[in-house]
């Protein structure tokens, strides 16, 4: 076996307040590339420890009470030896906390802070709660899924949490740090889960400002409104996916169908639904299985509508390393997804299994000069 390469960002040390998602989706994206991420909870958490778990892989994880001044000292004295503080609490809570950025930096003036939140640090939503379908919904994300004669509908993944969310606060956290590298300054990143989702729009507000019309859902030249790029039922009651938008896909694809006739018709409005019923015709004639062999090496675009156990076991994603076989930290058998981002020099790896609740405590306050008879106290406090 091959030993895991340490990763870009090893020596770069994290601790994590936050919970749930956004947060542990982001820190899971430094740890996998060797970033050294301590998660910190209040035990009162524990019943909900593991969730998601699969975010937990390559952390470290203790217990500490911050609400009590001792466990604040304990996380002071950590925050002088570390590189990034990431939290996920409603605006004004690390402050209650007194382990707000403006307190950290007194003690470390290059932390990078990043504080994630549904409506940012300013702003009239601000202390409004709310959750991924509220986030997708405020951004105008929400209003383009699903069909136009229904409500909208929510996806099934989350997009705010993790492209809104996650992977902006990785990007602000990258940024800082190379910011840190010529300035050898901290700062602070307001990272609004809302703000990121309507950044997703970018493609969306450009086409409906050229054509002066707004977009309607599933009614745009990429979702739905042409049968070039589109979804269709097979005869086994699959489905899979058309993208053929140049025209020389969509000629490619007539040509496959012995249907030249339609090559002109691409962009034609007044056919556009006969279009649309007539390939779905044609594709619910042969099973997902026979349109692969039909479609093999025609230069077409198109996929099949993959589920989740279609992605684990899928040749594509094995061959790139993204289905990976790992371990709960009870030694229990699970399935998890690779490093997207692939770097030949110091590529990102799996090194450890999601980690448990409070599992790390010791040796870390051990690491940081507590001594056992210290250790023993926290206990007794329940600061740990």
């Amino acid at each position: 076996m091959t030993t895991p390469s340490k990763g870009t960002l090893s020596g770069i040390t994290v601790l994590d307040l936050s919970r749930l998602l956004p947060g542990p989706f982001c820190s899971m994206i430094l740890a996998d590339h060797g970033a050294r991420v301590i998660m910190i909870e209040d035990r009162r958490f524990e019943p909900e420890s593991g969730f998601p778990r699969l975010t937990l892989r390559n952390k470290e994880h203790m217990v500490l009470d911050l609400k009590s001044p001792e466990g604040r000292s304990i996380f002071m004295n950590m925050v002088k030896k570390a590189d990034v503080v990431l939290e996920g609490f409603r605006p004004g809570v690390v402050q209650k906390l007194d382990v707000d950025y403006d307190r950290v930096k007194t003690v470390n003036p290059g932390i990078i802070y990043c504080s994630i939140t549904g409506y940012g640090q300013t702003g009239p939503l601000k202390d409004r709660p709310g959750h991924d379908v509220n986030y997708i919904a405020e951004s105008g994300l929400l209003s383009l899924i699903g069909d136009p004669d229904r409500p909208p509908s929510i996806p099934g993944f989350q997009i705010a949490d993790l492209a809104g969310g996650g992977m902006n606060a990785v990007i602000g956290i990258l940024l800082a740090l190379h910011s840190r590298n010529s300035t050898e300054k901290g700062q602070y990143i307001d990272i609004s889960m809302t703000d990121g989702s309507a950044a997703l729009l970018t493609l969306a507000a450009d086409y409906s400002q050229m054509n002066g019309q707004p977009m309607i859902r599933s009614r745009s030249i990429l979702s739905h409104q042409y049968a070039f790029y589109n979804t269709y039922e097979t005869a086994d009651h699959r489905y899979l996916s058309l993208g053929c938008l140049e025209p020389r896909f969509w000629i490619n694809l007539c040509r496959c169908l012995n249907r030249e006739e339609w090559t002109g018709l691409q962009f034609d409005e007044a056919r556009r639904v006969e279009l649309i019923d007539a390939l779905g015709g044609i594709i619910k004639e042969k099973t997902l299985e026979e349109w692969s062999t039909v479609f093999e090496n025609q230069d077409i675009c198109w996929a099949a509508v993959n589920s989740i156990d279609d992605v684990f076991a899928s040749p594509l994603f094995q061959e790139r390393g993204m289905v990976l076989d790992s371990s709960t930290s009870d030694g229990k058998p699970i399935r998890t997804f690779g490093i997207p981002v692939k770097l030949s020099g110091e590529p990102g790896s799996l090194r450890t299994p999601p980690t448990s609740f409070g599992r790390d405590t010791e040796p870390i306050l051990l690491e940081f000069g507590y001594s056992e008879q210290d250790i023993v106290s926290f206990r007794e406090k329940r600061i740990i």
